[in-house]
């Protein structure tokens, strides 16, 4: 009778024939966590920014705002008054959309310089990785060609 192939006793030494190192997919963990730590700090950073640069503008137009909507003397008055709001509106847009502008390319480029490091040192780690494991592949097949 013909004797079946235990596969999991076979998966286990091939399995321990090619060992895995666990520390790498541990010190990849770890600085994917610490990356994005970095990464959502400069969103919250930015998000922060962003509320105060709307928060003034805001503030600014109400303030404009008020400032139209008083009573005036004269009917030519409110004309001159809805002048004034226009201008100072257009003012006010412009120095909020160039703060806005600043804000994002600031954001870009902390992104950026982030991704760089980390894309660095993700190719430096995976040289190290690879090289560990080709070592020890090398060695788990000459021990294996050693035992046939």
């Amino acid at each position: 009778m013909n004797k079946s192939t235990d596969m999991a006793a076979t998966l286990k030494e091939m399995m321990d024939a090619f060992p895995v190192d666990t520390k790498s997919m541990e010190n990849a963990y770890k600085n994917s966590l610490a990356l994005t730590e970095k990464l959502s700090h400069v969103a919250i950073e930015a998000a922060d920014k962003s509320a105060e640069i709307s928060q003034k503008w805001t503030k600014d137009t109400l303030a404009k705002l008020a400032e139209m909507s008083k009573a005036k003397a004269e009917p030519a008055d409110y004309a001159q008054a809805m002048s004034d709001y226009v201008s100072a509106q257009a003012d006010v847009a412009t120095e909020s959309m160039t703060a806005f502008a600043e804000l994002a390319k600031k954001l870009q480029m902390e992104t950026f310089e982030l991704m760089m490091a980390a894309s660095k040192d993700f190719s430096g780690e995976a040289a190290t990785s690879f090289k560990k494991a080709s070592a020890d592949a090398g060695s788990a097949v000459k021990k294996a060609a050693a035992a046939v």
